[in-house]
């Protein structure tokens, strides 16, 4: 790297590490630990994926998602069974890269990405709301009178800069002379403001290396297993789904079974070190990207300074005012939010548009695993659905009168009772062909369908010949076969195989 990359990246990863601090200490709260325990998560997830990932410039750390999952664990059994789950997690995660899953990321369809990516950016506005609220006698009530003022003229100040500084000068990420500047606006002229302080206090030492406190028996195997597979789950879709979409804006390729392997790493030190677990944050990775700081460093010194605000700074960092933060955030909702896939909805497919706009619903109302799930299932069906309807068997007459139907397309389970109907045992001639050298056969289901269609010819006393199948299609057919007392005919294997 040059001086000019090394300045971008480092200032940048302060950049991050500022934004890390009030994100780490409210999904903590979220998760019912203390502050440091998601500030730990934070520094070390963020810190070991940076130095071991597979996406150099994404940033990871404690995030909302597995907040929202470890909450009912540790109210019901408490933080140490936290920490083992997170352990666990992040063996599941590391067993998911060795067995090099990470390609299954390719199954999911770009629509799913936009509902993804859109979900994602009105969660991070939404969660910035949760800012203009304070605590009342009937609990957290809307802001009003000057406090609300305040935060709605910092925060617009923090946007405008962070829109306009980049026509004076790229030196220097705009975030954090918005920032910068918020704050010493706010400390000068002594405004009364939420700052980071309110939330908690951050000050702390480096995390502490600790051996949870759980009975090893299956017992606590049967307690934390489930809360593992769905953080594992939920961590893998969330960090390679980030990393596809900075693959697209750096139009560079990630390594996703790396990043698999980084990301279960990073989550057993967490686990043994203080920590809650986590995953990629798109929020701080598209501030980072954003700037430009697309290598590793910009990780490193993300940890490293946020690890340095809890051990030597936090006084000042619990100065900075929340709404520069906010201001920073909603920014971040606004250049996440894909605003051209609101005009191609009109322009797509139905189908493509309706995945976009139920990913984007569902990541919004529970959560971003099930959003994927769902985008994935809705996908395949269509996907199989028009593969179905694009089966053809036409039927050609050749000389003597025999018969000879060739099949043209995909045949597998949604298109095998189009493929049935169209044979007549009892009207046909003593003698038939099938021509798969125009088909594929996909599944069990089409090989299922073929013998059927076998059997029933048979019982009429007539015969089928099947015509070029590869011979791993034979085989299979022969295997499969309800006939015992009559082999297949096939023709000379020729052409394309259908298998």
């Amino acid at each position: 790297m040059n001086v000019k990359d090394i300045t971008k990246n480092s200032l940048s990863g302060i950049t991050v590490a500022l934004a890390l601090v009030p994100e780490a200490v409210a999904f903590a709260l979220v998760a019912h630990v203390e502050p440091l325990t998601g500030l730990y998560a934070a520094f070390i997830i963020c810190l070991i994926t940076a130095v071991c990932g597979g996406r150099p410039g994404m940033i990871s750390g404690a995030t909302g998602a597995v907040a929202v999952v470890i909450g009912s664990l540790v109210v019901t059994h408490g933080v140490d069974y936290l920490f083992s789950a997170v352990i666990l997690m992040g063996v599941f995660q590391i067993a998911f890269s060795l067995l090099r899953l990470g390609k299954l990321i390719k199954m999911v369809s770009y629509p799913v990405m936009l509902g993804f990516v859109n979900g994602l950016a009105i969660v991070i506005f939404l969660a910035q709301l949760g800012h203009f609220k304070t605590e009342g006698a009937t609990g957290a009530v809307w802001m009003s009178g000057m406090p609300l003022y305040s935060m709605l003229a910092l925060s617009a100040g923090a946007i405008a800069i962070i829109y306009l500084f980049p026509r004076l000068s790229k030196a220097i990420p705009s975030s954090l002379v918005a920032i910068v500047t918020i704050s010493l606006i706010s400390i000068g002229f002594g405004l009364e403001t939420k700052t980071v302080g309110d939330l908690a206090s951050i000050k702390g030492s480096l995390p502490p290396f600790h051996i949870p406190n759980v009975p090893f028996n299956m017992e606590t195997l049967r307690i934390i297993l489930p809360y593992s597979l769905i953080l594992a789950a939920v961590g893998l879709i969330e960090s390679l789904l980030t990393l596809n979409l900075i693959d697209e804006m750096t139009e560079t390729e990630g390594a996703p079974n790396r990043e698999c392997f980084a990301q279960g790493l990073a989550n057993v030190v967490t686990g043994f070190f203080s920590g809650m677990g986590g995953c990629a944050m798109i929020g701080q990775s598209m501030i980072n990207v954003s700037s430009g700081a697309t290598k590793r460093l910009s990780g490193i010194v993300a940890a490293s300074t946020l690890i340095g605000f809890v051990v030597f700074a936090s006084q000042w960092i619990e100065m900075i005012p929340i709404a520069a933060l906010v201001g920073v955030m909603v920014v971040v909702s606004e250049k996440t939010f894909e605003w051209g896939s609101i005009r191609a909805l009109r322009k797509v497919p139905r189908h493509d548009a309706i995945v976009v706009v139920v990913v984007t619903a569902v990541t919004v109302m529970a959560d971003l695993a099930v959003a994927v799930g769902v985008g994935v299932v809705i996908s395949a069906l269509v996907f199989a659905w028009q593969q179905a309807k694009h089966l053809d068997i036409q039927m050609v007459v050749e000389e003597g009168g025999k018969k000879t139907y060739v099949v043209t397309g995909s045949l597998f389970f949604a298109s095998v009772t189009q493929f049935s109907a169209a044979f007549t045992p009892r009207d046909e001639a003593r003698e038939i062909a099938i021509d798969f050298s125009r088909a594929r056969v996909m599944d069990h289901s089409a090989i299922a369908a073929i013998d059927s269609i076998k059997t029933r010819y048979q019982q009429e006393g007539k015969s089928v010949t099947l015509l070029h199948l590869s011979a791993e299609c034979r085989r299979r057919l022969q295997r499969a076969s309800t006939v015992s007392d009559n082999d297949f005919v096939f023709g000379t294997p020729s052409g394309e195989p259908a298998f």
